[in-house]
């Protein structure tokens, strides 16, 4: 099962050529972000676990570089490969296996901060993205030297609605505008 939002074919676009039959002919968005479920997607063997809840980093140190090059595969030169990890031990393997960035997810800031110092003096060229639990409230907090990027899924998950409509006139009729006052 794939988890909306961690990976996103779109409609025509960059990456799509040569895409394996498996993984469809959808273009992929920059960066392309490994999910928890890339290893059944990208024609890698079960490991008996029928949901992917997390990638098997501990069971099969060879499945990041495999997707890793996978994922290379699919996408085009130009764009960027993202692996998601829980811990350094997944960050470094994230790293060696060639991605380009490594997000943090759900680090509380007194992992994140030594995690990616770490991270960052052995791959100094990886970027390292923090995300998870992030609020603007909080936002200072995870901000560091070695943070390239920081993701706040509450911007849109947590967006308030805006309540509008459109109506639509025939042609050759004068519309009545009125301007709507709460």
């Amino acid at each position: 099962k794939v988890e909306e939002g961690l990976y996103s074919p779109r409609g025509p676009g960059r990456g799509q050529e040569g895409a394996p039959e498996n993984l469809g002919r959808a273009g992929w968005t920059s960066p392309f972000l490994l999910p928890l479920a890339a290893p059944p997607l990208l024609g890698l063997q079960e490991t008996g676990s029928e949901q992917w809840t997390r990638w098997p980093f501990n069971s099969k140190p060879s499945w990041t570089l495999k997707a890793v090059r996978g994922a290379r595969q699919v996408a085009d030169f130009s764009l960027k490969v993202e692996v998601e990890v829980s811990s350094l031990q997944e960050a470094v393997e994230a790293a060696e296996a060639g991605a380009d960035l490594v997000l943090l997810d759900n680090f509380r800031p007194e992992e994140l901060h030594p995690t990616a110092a770490a991270l960052k003096a052995r791959f100094p060229s990886v970027g390292v993205e923090a995300s998870g639990g992030i609020t603007l409230a909080n936002l200072p907090q995870f901000c560091g030297p070695h943070i390239d990027v920081i993701s706040l899924g509450m911007l849109t998950q947590a967006a308030p609605a805006l309540d509008f409509s459109l109506k639509l006139f025939a042609e050759g009729t004068t519309p009545v505008c009125r301007a709507y006052r709460p």
